[in-house]
């Protein structure tokens, strides 16, 4: 069985590190994995925590039309390098929990993403080193609010509302590189979003050599590879699941209008 790295919070509200069990207990570490922690003598009933964001980056950048189905789709062209952004780290959520829709916006779009987990500093690196350095893989879902995105001469506000990153729900050590991304909402049989992550333009490693070229990349740092072509909008009461092959689903509800 693939190993399932996770982040929880007890009912005691103290935050772990650990590995998931079939049974869904969790055997907890003395901290975050990628940093050689080592197993306690505590194990967490499936019933007694929460799961969170598998991690607490210091930043998350995201790459912009890294599949050029979805350039295509957003009437744009394929970026000769990558095309970076920032998503604050208050834009972390949960899985199963809610996103608010910001009062702001009145087109918030689901966008089904790899995320791919740092696991060592990483600072002007060569292909070699940047695979090295890429620690695991999760999924990510890099909500955005079109409207805003369109009108601003930059993304900032459009992708940094609080909640606008959900995350998890765990980390993967290993992926395979046709692994298939899919994007549901609500009980539809036929995902909306739909490729394999081998259609990506720039690949996970040439992603993490890049960015190092211009930020440090620190342990638990989180880049957000890009989403195929199939956004859409999200109304409110909308379940949102992005699936990829080999890690598993992340779950999330369009919850209520926010006031600013």
């Amino acid at each position: 069985m693939v190993q399932r790295f996770v982040r929880v919070q007890t009912h005691e509200n103290k935050i772990h590190y650990g590995l998931l069990q079939i049974n869904r207990s969790v055997n907890v570490l003395d901290g975050p994995p990628w940093r050689s922690s080592v197993f306690t003598d505590l194990v967490l009933e499936a019933e007694s925590y929460q799961l969170l964001a598998p991690c607490q980056p210091s930043k998350i950048i995201g790459v912009g039309r890294n599949y050029a189905a979805h350039a295509a789709e957003m009437q744009s062209p394929v970026p000769q390098e990558p095309l970076l952004f920032l998503k604050p780290s208050t834009t972390l959520l949960g899985p199963e929990q809610s996103i608010d829709y910001p009062e702001r916006s009145k087109q918030v779009e689901y966008e089904g993403e790899l995320g791919i987990v740092i696991g060592q500093v990483c600072r002007n690196c060569e292909l070699e080193q940047a695979q090295q350095a890429i620690w695991g893989y999760t999924i990510a879902n890099d909500i955005t609010a079109r409207d805003l995105q369109r009108s601003d001469s930059q993304w900032t506000r459009a992708k940094g509302f609080d909640g606008f990153c959900p995350l998890g729900p765990w980390i993967v050590r290993e992926l395979s590189p046709s692994a298939v991304l899919q994007t549901f909402v609500n009980d539809e049989e036929a995902p909306r979003q739909q490729t394999s992550i081998d259609a990506m333009i720039f690949s996970p490693e040439q992603l993490v050599a890049y960015i190092s070229q211009i930020m440090t990349l620190i342990p638990g740092d989180v880049i957000l590879t890009g989403t195929p072509a199939g956004v859409g909008p999200l109304l409110v009461g909308d379940r949102v699941t992005v699936k990829i092959e080999g890690i598993g689903a992340l779950s999330n509800w369009m919850g209520s209008v926010q006031n600013p």
